[in-house]
């Protein structure tokens, strides 16, 4: 795969000078190129094995092996295949490259690395919960389909070895996801088969005897290379700087490409994924006072028996057709069961401030299917070729619940496991039906417009109650300007919603209609090098109005009556950078501001103009960066990470009747790597984790009656090794 010449990058003082000014003006908002190449059309979805050329990616190509912090083109916002530059949101991609470099492992590393998403672990330090602009992800994507996501629930920590990158759109992303929270979309795009043979093994060690093997096998499956497979097997083992915790992680995924003609792609391929832990509902109690009782980072507030097995399997499958005039079908479609028992306790106060747990276990079968089918292609109009995309999807999510007594919340503190019995089931099935289109309208040279609209048919079932609803018709626009100044910088400006159905009623006994969020953003963006540098700079405001707000009124047909009259509103700065600052630096990061506060609560007034969730930071700052030298160091590569946040506070209720603001301060944690090319084949690279030992809790309590106090990493050590042939 071909790099960058040297020619794209600055090599002069000057031009590094100029380049550090741009930065610091945070002017130049940086994105990739989007110049066709000879012969190829803008939109064409290009077939066969993915290439690589002049850093600039294609749609369909990999991040892997271009050693880049950024990709050429996207289509996780609007469907169309757009540069950083072109999409009018705030965008980010993890790629293959950046997640090595930092040995990501899961989604939540790179959920941590990623500029404006904060790592919750406020439910447990098991289940996080992923939150973007104030606002929870409640949808992850895996090639462009969504899957529902709740960190309190089943909800799976996705592997990233067999992902070739992470693609997030911050914003309300309702075009491309149906409904949803305005938070933001993180897809994860699978690696596919490569066009030539290649072996990869890692094996890796690392602090607190935390060990993982990997095998990533990729080859020509006939001789004229029309049909491809690839085959990515990983287990890891580790311990905790927690006394007693475990757990153990395995995955095999595999891929097949055909290339059924030459205007025709098959993909399928299948993955299952085993993950186990001890620990994962219980955070350490605070004290009576509302304090942090500051307890070693080694303490377990668990027990022996606690236990969350997941396992889930995957099957998808994918077309894509060339058609006449240059225009493409492709047909996406995905199906995933989970599986989760869940055995675990946590420390609380409940009965008399006495010490006790509060114990629970519940088994969970989760079922998604997903389909997703469009075309799209140019069209004339008045002159000028524009872009135009028309789909549909269906989306169902089925959810067995087994539940189990006792869900005893004064468990003796030193009793051991209690006795389980299956008692009943709970099930829920969402259907969810949509179609949608977009089009990107070329104006002018300088000036493109895009729009899109989506309509959706949601449809709740429980299975086994009351509280059915439908949302039938709803409507989700999408608009977005861009205006290029010049050859490399873009202003924009964009309008983007989401719904999120109700289940609370009115007085007529009727659900309240949908949540709307609602994201306005303006910014500038721009590319240099060839799109081998992105960055952009945005303004936004999201607000989510109709929100559920109880009401007190006589003859309420059900046990409470509620309005939609709610409202949230987050405002603030995103701020990024992603490439590379010559042929051999990368880096990426940024800053985010997200003031979220409430604007009306009629329930509680004095919510109203108060900030909506306190353990959620409003600054966030990330940057990593990598450094590959060259002449007799060039087997030398050097990076690391330095991430800041703001305080987290809650305001705890005491028992007689004050209330104690508990917080962690703003802090900061650094992260160093090197690297070493040991030959052609081999591979070395150590990683050193909070390499100051800077001492913080990931998530603090908001009572002092249940356990919610939960630390970040010590230091920590990671040596790798990959053999590749």
């Amino acid at each position: 795969m071909s790099r960058p010449s040297r020619s794209q990058f600055p090599n002069s003082p000057q031009n590094l000078l100029a380049l550090a000014i741009c930065m610091a003006t945070m002017a130049p908002a940086l994105a990739a190129d989007s110049t066709p190449t000879q012969g190829q059309v803008p939109g064409v979805i290009e077939l066969g094995a993915s290439e690589i050329t002049s850093n600039a990616f294609q749609l369909g190509s990999y991040t892997e092996g271009s050693q880049s912090y950024t990709t050429g083109s996207m289509a996780t916002a609007t469907k169309l295949p757009l540069s950083l530059r072109e999409t009018p949101q705030a965008v980010t991609v993890i790629t293959r490259q950046r997640m090595d470099d930092q040995a990501m492992t899961s989604i939540n590393d790179a959920v941590r690395a990623t500029p404006g998403l904060f790592l919750s672990y406020a439910n447990g330090p098991g289940r996080q919960a992923y939150t973007a602009r104030g606002f929870d992800i409640d949808n992850l994507m895996y090639d462009g389909i969504p899957s529902g996501y709740s960190g309190v629930t089943i909800g799976a920590q996705p592997n990233l070895a067999m992902f070739d990158r992470v693609e997030v759109v911050r914003g309300a992303t309702g075009l491309v996801t149906g409904a949803g929270n305005p938070s933001a979309a993180i897809n994860l795009v699978r690696k596919r088969p490569l066009a030539e043979q290649k072996v990869t093994l890692t094996g890796a060690a690392g602090s607190h005897d935390d060990y993982r093997g990997e095998i990533d096998a990729s080859s020509p499956l006939n001789p004229a290379g029309t049909l491809r497979g690839r085959v990515v097997a990983s287990y890891r083992d580790a311990n905790s700087f927690i006394d007693g915790v475990e757990e153990d992680h395995g995955l095999f995924y595999a891929v097949t490409e055909a290339d059924l003609s030459e205007d025709t792609l098959l993909t399928v391929g299948f993955s299952h994924q085993k993950d186990k832990t001890n620990y994962f509902w219980g955070s350490s109690m605070i004290g009576q006072d509302g304090h942090h009782l500051d307890l070693p980072r080694s303490y377990n507030p668990g027990t022996k028996w606690e236990n969350k097995d997941q396992e889930i399997n995957t099957v998808f499958a994918e077309v894509r057709q060339r058609l006449a005039n240059d225009w493409n079908l492709q047909v996406n479609a995905n199906y995933a069961e989970q599986n989760g028992l869940f055995s675990g306790s946590y420390q609380s106060r409940w009965f008399e401030n006495t010490l006790a747990r509060t114990v629970y276990q519940s088994a969970h079968d989760e079922n998604q299917a997903g389909l997703d089918a469009f075309v799209s292609g140019p069209f004339q109009a008045l002159g000028r070729t524009h872009e135009l995309v028309v789909g549909a999807s269906r989306r169902i999510y089925d959810m067995t619940t087994h539940n189990y007594d006792p869900y005893d919340t004064n468990w003796p503190i030193n009793a051991g496991k209690p006795n389980f019995t299956h008692t009943d089931n709970d099930r829920e099935v969402t259907t969810q039906d949509g179609v949608y289109m977009t089009t990107r309208l070329s104006l002018a040279d300088p000036l493109k417009l895009i729009l899109g609209g989506r309509l959706d048919w949601y449809d709740y079932d429980n299975r086994d109650g009351e509280g059915d609803y439908k949302v039938t018709r709803n409507v989700t626009r999408y608009a977005g300007l861009i205006f290029d100044l010049d050859d490399h910088h873009s202003l924009y400006a964009s309008y983007s919603d989401i719904f999120t159905p109700q289940s609370a009623q009115d007085t007529s006994g009727t659900p309240v209609r949908p949540i709307q969020g609602k994201n306005y953003e303006i910014g500038i963006k721009g590319e240099y090098f060839d799109g081998a540098l992105n960055a952009s700079l945005a303004l936004f405001r999201v607000d989510q109005e109709n929100r559920a707000v109880q009401i007190f009124v006589e003859n309420c047909p059900q046990l409470s009556c509620y309005e939609a009259s709610g409202e949230v509103r987050s405002q603030g700065i995103d701020f990024e950078l992603q490439g590379a600052l010559t042929e051999n630096w990368q880096v990426g990061g940024g800053y985010t501001y997200a003031r979220v506060h409430t604007l009306k609560d009629s329930a509680n007034p004095q919510n109203e103009n108060q900030r909506f969730d306190t353990d959620i930071p409003e600054h966030l700052f990330k940057v990593t960066t990598t450094y590959r030298f060259q002449g007799p160091l060039e087997k030398l590569r050097v990076g690391g990470t330095f991430s800041w946040q703001s305080r987290l506070y809650n305001d705890i209720d005491l028992t007689d009747g004050s209330r104690y603001r508990l917080e962690q301060g703003g802090y900061a944690v650094t992260d160093l790597m090197a690297g070493y090319q040991v030959n052609r084949n081999l591979d070395l690279q150590v990683n050193a984790n909070n390499v100051f030992d800077r001492k913080y809790y990931n998530s603090i309590a908001n009572s002092a009656s249940y356990g919610g106090d939960s630390y970040g990493d010590p230091r920590n050590l990671m040596l790798t090794a990959k053999y590749s042939f």
